[in-house]
């Protein structure tokens, strides 16, 4: 079992106990560990204690967001990617396949491809010629079920497989930034619709850290009934991370579906979160 299933199990059974508000030595006894390993294990991979991660856990932060209404994605839209908050988020420019591209379905092209370890399981990566094309998260690393992912997009464009590569491309992505300095820039390739585009394109000027919801997604685009076709488009979403899809909830503040799994997306945004706090934590220690 690695790190991250360690986690995976700890939150699952949050969510089910976290009324109970349980300790250290029940949390640690769930993940098979001591309370010492434990803790060690956690603050590694979460940058906080037990205790702080499962504050960032509970919805009562996504309902705080979403009760400040719509200001919340159309301040991120108007500071766009040169506000502060994207300091330390990704920049991500993300280009939509031409017609041609699409009706070659990649022929010609090669596509680096690889699984790499992430702070939230095994990830599988294609990298084409115009910039990462698929990211996805997987149970296993299984080449032939891989290749059949990436297929769905460039059925015809000949695979090379390097998980050395992609494990040098995945690993500065899911760094923690920072607290002075800039995010890796990066180039996304994706195949989707023009209104699906556009809807990852307004993802990514959601800031780490913050929760919107789908009729704000939708509005923000200008079209405010559309919310239904925004969650569709969200769901669709072939770079997974890179563009935060994880980043849209529910309106009532539930945190809902994922394409890749639930408890995955409650840990990465619980992870987003607690980065903003190790900040807060480390700048108080200062004063």
């Amino acid at each position: 079992m690695n790190d991250y299933e360690r986690i995976a199990r700890v939150i699952y059974y949050l969510d089910e106990h976290h009324t109970e508000q349980p300790d250290l030595a029940t949390l640690a006894r769930h993940s098979g560990l001591s309370p010492f390993h434990f803790h060690r294990l956690f603050a590694r991979w979460a940058g906080i204690t037990p205790k702080d991660f499962l504050q960032c856990l509970t919805l009562s932060h996504a309902k705080e967001l979403l009760r400040q209404g719509e200001s919340v994605l159309n301040t991120a839209l108007d500071v766009g990617l040169s506000g502060p908050s994207r300091l330390h988020d990704l920049c991500v420019s993300l280009e939509a396949a031409s017609p041609g591209e699409l009706k070659s379905g990649g022929a010609e092209w090669t596509i680096n491809a690889g699984f790499a370890d992430s702070p939230f399981g095994i990830c599988l990566v294609g990298e084409s010629p115009r910039g990462i094309c698929h990211l996805s998260f997987v149970e296993s690393a299984n080449r032939r079920t891989g290749e059949a992912a990436i297929r769905e997009d460039w059925p015809l464009a000949r695979l090379h497989w390097d998980d050395a590569a992609a494990s040098r491309l995945v690993t500065p992505i899911f760094e923690r930034p920072a607290d002075t300095g800039s995010r890796p820039a990066l180039r996304a390739l994706v195949r989707g619709t023009g209104f699906q585009v556009r809807i990852w394109r307004a993802l990514l000027q959601i800031p780490r850290g913050t929760l919107v919801s789908y009729g704000q997604l939708a509005e923000a685009v200008g079209n405010r009934a559309a919310a239904r076709a925004v969650g569709r488009a969200v769901g669709q979403n072939p770079v997974a991370y890179l563009i935060p899809c994880h980043r849209v909830i529910r309106e009532a503040g539930a945190l809902g579906d994922y394409r890749w799994g639930q408890t995955r997306k409650k840990a990465i945004v619980a992870w987003e979160a607690s980065a903003g706090v190790t900040q807060e934590l480390q700048a108080a220690e200062t004063l």
